[in-house]
């Protein structure tokens, strides 16, 4: 798996962004993510569980992260239709704020090191990427457990202070730095 201190690699994907069929879907590129942060984060499936509880709660806090100028992602490895699909008839999906990669050939995925072998499908993991495309944070959880997007919030807050965070720092804390 790609860590801390790798290059974040280049990807141009299909991307949902709306739950218009004729202009939702289009073409989203690691070149769009040049000079910003990004929050990259994968899921197995659509039309599953725990997967739209955690695309919710990132959408939730998306302004949260546009405040840090934060590009959040999402992806995983079913194609745009069937994201569309989803999006259009989960709820909690229709206004989704950021886009859906469709790591459809499963080569980001594969790349990261997070395509999981036994389902086929990218492992539940996490990327905090800087704006030089160098990946700070990343975190891997098992299929059956969601994350924690206020906590990829607060590391975020904690990296962009380019200081030493002591354990459970919270923003608006004294570093050590």
């Amino acid at each position: 798996m790609l860590g801390v201190g790798k290059k974040f690699p280049s990807f141009n994907l299909k991307a949902v962004v709306s739950n218009d069929p004729k202009t939702g879907i289009i073409q989203y590129s690691s070149d769009e993510l040049k000079g910003k942060w990004a929050v990259v984060f994968f899921y197995p499936k659509d039309f599953t569980f725990v997967c739209p509880t955690e695309i919710k709660a990132f959408g939730d806090l998306n302004k949260d992260f546009n405040d840090r100028e934060t590009q959040v992602l999402t992806a995983s490895t079913d194609n745009e239709f069937v994201h569309l699909a989803w999006r259009s008839q989960k709820e909690e999906l229709k206004n989704l704020p950021f886009p859906m990669l469709s790591d459809l050939k499963r080569e980001l995925s594969t790349t990261l090191g997070i395509l999981d072998e036994a389902e086929g499908v990218a492992q539940r993991a996490t990327f905090v990427v800087d704006p030089e495309g160098i990946i700070r944070h990343v975190s891997v959880n098992d299929l059956s457990v969601g994350r924690n997007p206020k906590e990829i919030l607060r590391v975020l807050d904690a990296l962009q202070t380019d200081e030493l965070c002591p354990c459970n720092w919270q923003p608006g804390e004294k570093t050590l730095g």
